[in-house]
């Protein structure tokens, strides 16, 4: 059997001396696909599945703390003799990214982790979204990844200069590549970011083409493409996160669409610099940039060098940032009974849980 050569997908210096911690007979794997508690690694002698220790089903205290593609994770076995491999410990990312679940709840869904360079999709038809990419740009800053913009379908674009211009406003610094679905046109560009180990990642709306190029990068019809719907708004056509080699050693993770993307953390600093630079010129310190006299920033929008669109969606992702902090600062008590609820499944049926407990005593 031919051994794999772990570095050959992402294995560092790092993850070693970290996996040496442990001083337990285990063997380093990198989670290759996630689909609900089901998983699969690969490990030295290939890929095969695994499922984590009741141990670490106990400690974690939300989902977030459970595996996910792209983790290194330290498992009991190398392949399937035995049965499924048993994940123990999972190594400390140097990168995540990561979202608020769908939905009402508080829960914060990691999408995947340890990514080098993070490609944010946004078709050139009516997925555009200035607003929505400045929301992808603050998120994926706060992951610690490398954002790059692939703009697809530029042959459903009638003025691409135009479209350029307006990105370039929103994405100060960050490189953007243009692609076309029937052509290898921007294809060699993306080339250019994959690297022998290192770890890239699409995400985007549904529709957007992710498929499509990742096919492309393979060299053959891996997933499964759909296209737009006749509203323009894209069909899923990935259904679980996955890990993919790619011919030239990298390696490459395919998500599924996002037609919603509420922030868990983001980077505001970096995503919107351009405010946070001319805020340093107000007369006050903290400055709300509402009614304050010499406001900075009130005068860029009325000189007209900022949109006002801009500086509300910048105002409006500080003020999810702030109630996602808010929620973050919850007692050990609190947590401890989240816990507790998690397990048994929802507040009521802690309550009664509970209302049986002490039914119990009192029959003693």
């Amino acid at each position: 059997m031919n051994k794999i050569n772990l570095e050959e997908i992402g294995l560092s210096e790092s993850y070693i001396r970290e996996a040496i911690k442990y001083n337990e007979n285990l063997h380093l794997a990198r989670v290759s696909v996630q689909h609900k508690d089901l998983y699969k690694v690969i490990t030295e002698c290939g890929e095969i599945q695994a499922e984590i220790s009741g141990k670490l089903h106990y400690t974690a205290t939300f989902d977030q703390d459970f595996p996910v593609v792209g983790d290194w994770v330290l498992v009991d076995r190398v392949d399937q003799r035995g049965g499924n491999a048993i994940i123990h410990h999972v190594l400390p990312r140097k990168s995540c990214f990561e979202r608020k679940a769908a939905g009402t709840g508080n829960k914060v869904q990691k999408v995947a982790a340890n990514i080098d360079t993070l490609f944010i999709c946004m078709s050139l038809n009516n997925d555009f979204n200035l607003r929505r990419m400045e929301r992808y740009l603050s998120i994926a800053w706060d992951s610690m990844s490398t954002p790059v913009i692939v703009l697809t379908k530029s042959d459903l674009c009638d003025d691409i200069q135009e479209k350029l211009r307006e990105i370039e406003s929103v994405a100060i610094g960050v490189d953007v590549v243009v692609t076309s679905g029937f052509s290898d046109e921007g294809y060699t560009g993306i080339l250019n970011y994959l690297k022998k180990g290192k770890t890239i990642a699409f995400i985007g709306s549904s529709g957007v083409g992710k498929s499509t190029l990742i096919n492309q990068l393979i060299g053959e019809q891996v997933l499964t493409t759909n296209g737009l719907r006749n509203d323009d708004k894209g069909r899923h056509t990935t259904t679980h996160r996955q890990l993919l080699l790619l011919p030239n050693g990298g390696l490459v993770i395919d998500t599924p669409g996002m037609r919603e993307l509420q922030i868990a953390g983001a980077d505001l600093t970096q995503s919107f610099g351009d405010i946070d630079e001319m805020a340093q010129d107000c007369f006050f310190g903290d400055c709300r940039h509402e009614s304050e006299p010499k406001c900075a920033v009130r005068k860029a929008i009325e000189e007209g060098t900022l949109s006002p669109e801009r500086f509300a969606n910048y105002k409006k992702l500080q003020r999810e940032m702030t109630f996602v902090e808010r929620k973050n600062t919850m007692s050990a008590a609190q947590l401890e009974k989240q816990k507790f609820i998690d397990m048994v499944g929802s507040l009521k049926g802690m309550k009664n849980f509970q209302k049986q407990n002490r039914k119990n005593k009192g029959n003693k």
